[in-house]
């Protein structure tokens, strides 16, 4: 236990100061409530068209976006930007030479910013429930829900800290986030179903470990994936998040044999 103090730390300073963004906090709560009315306006005008994944009923459609949104709140938040911002500031020289596993001190970091935004899902989920209609699937597939958002935090967790990684040999990688963020909230699933690409690409897109974030947790909510083919996707996640964790090892290893420090 006193190993993991210094992380624990970590995360509650995190917390702390995340929670002093109060007014910030309200106002994701009301974004996310006016996009939650106007996504069902829009798969509602949608279907009227016909213009709908194979299979999936409205209601359906809305729970998956309204849960998509909620996801959101958590799976947005990035607490590994701060090896970039420690790049250009010199810290990142300070936080190794300290006795801690530096990239677990970020996701404990990571943890303390999250639990803030976590706080924000149940009021959220209240005013979405005045809004729109949410189906609540069986306490079992509730469970295998969390279990699978836990993994795709895992999985989202490691591709941001790649992501940042490259910082280590480009100073900056800002624009490269926000490209692979674009392609991301498409092809995990957060916007529309990967159902709704076609033939090779729907295969090729479900392959990706951008599904495993979105995609896999929410088919399950809606009961897109069945009981028999849980363990099937959760392996998937698994060896995605498997995948992530050892090209973050690698990258960490040979990023802390070159640091390079902006100013420093």
């Amino acid at each position: 236990m006193t190993a993991l103090a210094p992380y624990v730390e970590y995360a509650r300073k995190a917390f702390a100061r995340e929670a002093t963004y109060r007014i910030e906090l309200l106002a994701e709560i009301g974004s996310l409530a006016l996009r939650v009315y106007l996504l069902r306006a829009l798969w509602t005008a949608l279907y009227t068209h016909n213009v709908a994944p194979m299979g999936l009923p409205l209601h359906s459609m809305i729970t998956y976006a309204t849960v998509a949104m909620l996801m959101s709140l958590v799976l947005e938040v990035d607490g590994t930007r701060v090896i970039r911002e420690k790049l250009r500031e010199g810290g990142i020289a300070v936080d190794l030479m300290k006795p801690i596993v530096v990239p677990f001190a970020y996701f404990s970091d990571g943890v303390g910013q999250t639990l803030v935004h976590a706080l924000a899902i149940l009021p959220s989920l209240l005013i979405s429930l005045m809004l729109v209609r949410i189906d609540v699937p069986p306490a079992a597939t509730l469970v295998v829900f969390f279990f699978s958002f836990a993994l795709g935090y895992g999985v989202n967790f490691f591709v941001n800290f790649l992501l940042n990684g490259i910082a280590f040999w480009t100073l900056e990688t800002f624009g490269l986030q926000l490209i692979v963020r674009w392609i991301s909230d498409l092809l995990s699933g957060q916007i529309l179903p990967l159902a709704f690409f076609p033939g090779w690409l729907g295969r090729a897109v479900f392959a990706l470990p951008f599904a495993a974030i979105y995609s896999t947790p929410l088919l399950v909510f809606i009961g897109i994936i069945p009981p028999r083919q849980w363990a099937t996707a959760l392996a998937i996640q698994g060896a995605w998040l498997a995948a992530t964790a050892a090209a973050s090892y690698l990258l960490w290893r040979a990023a802390a044999r070159r640091i390079v420090v902006q100013g420093g």
